[in-house]
């Protein structure tokens, strides 16, 4: 969701400007067009709640998990603006989910660039908000989800049995991926891809076993190329940083099904485990999905496993409670 108070709060800052320029130098100036004419059709379905139940409908979503659009990061707020940020945000989704309880659940914004705080934020939408989680891009300005400055607010997560959802928000591999719209088409899985492996590689996922990590786009290539990461960890040293192979902590984490094929989907969960796969449509953004269920029910699963993906993980997950 698109929460406009957020939008009002960080208008005039100079900060968001700046964001704003180095987004549009990121993109070929085709694809920087093409954004601009899309933000008439995105911003309905991120403000209008009856537009995205009316679309919830369509594709036979019972329930949504909603979260604030990537766009709102903003991870150049000072910890006052930041603090703020994270109020408006929250406090607008979970007025939403409690509006419509039966078809919503919330997932928290949190200020990642200030770890004691977003811990606190983060405590608060639980405890007091009822949210399920958050949701965090693949790295914080230039720092790494596994930096260990990062390890107060894993540990709060932990504790706390929260959900936390990887999205990525651009790419960092330059000029190489600005044609074609590259830098989302295969830009923003590759984040995903480094982000995953730092947390595995880092030891973070030794240090908090218990942590609910969910990743975006069926968790980028990492799922696909698991082996290579297991061979380097066999046959070099210093890449044997965890206490497992790579492939193992596969299983210590949550994909969602955005992966476009019925062939693809039954890769990710032959290598991950059926367990470990939940619902995604990537609602509203073009490389999203409009009929999420066909696409799972066209990939050669048992029936037990395509109801886990259908929606039984997600509940687990999320604790949701069966109607």
């Amino acid at each position: 969701m698109l929460v406009l108070a957020v939008e009002a709060l960080v208008a005039e800052r100079p900060e968001r400007r700046e964001a704003l320029r180095q987004q549009a130098e990121a993109s070929s100036a085709e694809s920087a067009e093409q954004n601009r004419t899309l933000i008439t059709e995105y911003l309905p379905k991120l403000t209008d709640v009856e537009v995205r139940l009316a679309a919830m409908d369509a594709m036979g979503v019972d329930m949504q998990a909603v979260s604030t659009s990537p766009t709102q990061y903003y991870y150049w707020a000072d910890p006052d603006l930041a603090r703020n940020i994270a109020r408006a945000a929250n406090e607008h989704i979970a007025e939403v989910c409690a509006s419509h309880p039966d078809r919503f659940v919330g997932l928290a914004a949190v200020t990642l660039q200030h770890p004691e705080l977003a811990a606190e934020q983060l405590t608060y939408a639980i405890n007091e908000l009822g949210m399920r989680g958050c949701q965090i891009s693949t790295r914080i300005g230039e720092t790494e989800l596994a930096d260990p400055s990062h390890d107060i607010f894993w540990r709060q997560a932990e504790e706390l049995d929260a959900v936390v959802f990887v999205h990525p928000l651009g790419c960092t591999l330059g000029e190489r991926v600005k044609p074609y719209y590259l830098t989302n088409i295969i830009g923003q899985p590759i984040e995903t891809t480094i982000a995953l492996s730092h947390l595995i590689f880092g030891g973070t996922l030794d240090r908090h076993p218990g942590l609910k990590l969910c990743a975006a786009h069926g968790g980028g290539y990492l799922p696909s190329y698991i082996g290579r990461s297991d061979h380097g960890y066999r046959v070099r040293p210093e890449s044997r940083t965890m206490e497992k192979p790579p492939s193992e902590y596969l299983k210590q984490i949550w994909f969602d099904s955005l992966v476009y094929t019925p062939g693809g989907l039954e890769h990710l969960v032959r290598e991950v485990g059926a367990s470990q796969v939940v619902i995604g449509t990537d609602y509203p953004f073009d490389m999203g999905v409009e009929r999420p269920l066909e696409q799972i029910d066209a990939a050669n699963l048992s029936e037990a496993d395509r109801e886990r993906v259908r929606g039984a993980n997600a509940m687990q997950l999320l604790r949701i409670e069966s109607p």
